[in-house]
């Protein structure tokens, strides 16, 4: 018996639950034959005769309505599109049809402009799509990345001496990223490499206070006061810096090792921070920028970002 709820029934679950967008463990496992195979058919396509032909209510309302309507979407509607169930498919949103049915929820806007017509065509190259607010990749000219960057590895595509960097580890076809941000040489951890300026201008720009996690191991015990120090700024020779947030993750005989968060890009601060106040850095990871986490990932590995990681990601910059 098919177990899934026929088309039309109910509401099509939030972003990143099981059977909504961007699923991507639900869009990808395998359902089985079904007893009643659902034929393919051809979604009529958008038609602005027709809406603005729409029949005239007492006062007009009914018709001025639908020509509104037709006019924003005439706006994007593209002739020789891709259909826009299909666009949000490729990009990894959800399956097809869970694509339709977000789109008859009126849950995806192109252009700033709500959709509910299952015909509208889009230019995956200039359409900017969102899904519950979050932003769909569609131009596959752009590139995502995180990379485990490990010790010793400079953040540079290309060093004149000779040394280990970024580009040692990269596959063919992604020789024209570049990194956001930089990792001094003995910091480990996460860097997004992408080929997307806007992006990357934005994430170090200071004015988005984009948040950055590290696991900082140094001596112990620590000194009385020194979490409320840190929150409250440690004077440096280039001015105060302070951690938004502090926690001690775990102790052991003379180390200890403490997670901060801070927004700050400034060059080695974390390091130069943890020296001021009397406890130096003997390993640091950073394994977390905004909503991208390194969880599991080897070092010296690079993988893509997923549709809802990138989505997340730039929706915390207002892309």
């Amino acid at each position: 018996m098919d177990s899934r709820k026929p088309r039309g029934s109910g509401r099509t679950p939030a972003a990143g639950r099981r059977g909504g967008p961007f699923a991507e463990r639900d869009f990808q496992r395998n359902l089985g034959p079904r007893r009643r195979p659902r034929r393919d058919r051809e979604e009529p396509a958008f038609d602005e005769a027709a809406a603005d032909a729409a029949p005239r209510g007492r006062r007009g309302r009914g018709a001025g309505e639908a020509r509104a309507k037709a006019k924003h979407l005439d706006e994007i509607h593209v002739a020789d599109g891709e259909r826009l169930q299909k666009v949000l498919a490729a990009a990894g949103v959800a399956s097809r049809r869970v694509c339709e049915d977000l789109i008859a929820e009126g849950r995806v806007e192109v252009d700033g402009v709500v959709v509910t017509e299952p015909g509208v065509r889009v230019d995956p190259a200039t359409a900017r799509i969102h899904v519950d607010g979050i932003s769909v990749q569609t131009d596959v000219t752009k590139q995502y990345f995180v990379f485990n960057k490990p010790r010793g590895v400079i953040s540079t595509m290309i060093d004149p001496e000779g040394r280990p960097s970024i580009a040692t580890y990269l596959k063919p076809g992604q020789e024209n990223l570049f990194h956001v941000g930089r990792l001094d040489n003995e910091t480990e951890g996460l860097l997004i490499l992408t080929n997307d300026g806007e992006l990357a201008n934005r994430l170090t720009h200071p004015s988005w206070e984009v948040p950055k996690t590290y696991l900082v191991q140094t001596r112990g015990p620590l000194a009385k006061g020194v979490s409320n120090m840190l929150r409250e700024g440690v004077e440096l020779e280039d001015g105060v810096a302070k951690v938004d947030s502090f926690k001690l993750v775990d102790s052991t005989p003379g180390h200890v090792l403490v997670e901060v968060v801070l927004h700050s890009g400034r060059n080695r601060i974390v390091r130069r921070m943890f020296r001021e106040i009397g406890h130096p850095v003997e390993r640091l990871v950073r394994v977390k920028v905004g909503p991208i986490l390194l969880g599991d990932q080897k070092q010296g590995t690079v993988r893509a970002l997923s549709a809802q990681e990138l989505g997340h990601l730039k929706a915390l910059v207002g892309l």
